[in-house]
């Protein structure tokens, strides 16, 4: 996978473990509806698995 994924914070993170709400913000999430594109590297998709309740993902062509 080494193309660019969309990422969208669909939940708040209010309730959620600290490491899980800096997790959020170091991908570039501020708001609930928020999005940002992201290279599809390993540490992306890592830091995404990690807070996937949270998130959805979608390929970007």
């Amino acid at each position: 996978m080494a193309g660019k994924i969309r990422i969208r914070l669909i939940r708040s993170t209010i309730g959620t473990l600290p490491k899980q709400r800096a997790t959020v913000r170091s991908l570039g999430l501020r708001k609930i509806g928020s999005s940002v594109e992201q290279e599809a590297s390993p540490v992306i998709l890592g830091m995404v698995k990690a807070v996937s309740h949270l998130v959805a993902v979608e390929d970007v062509k």
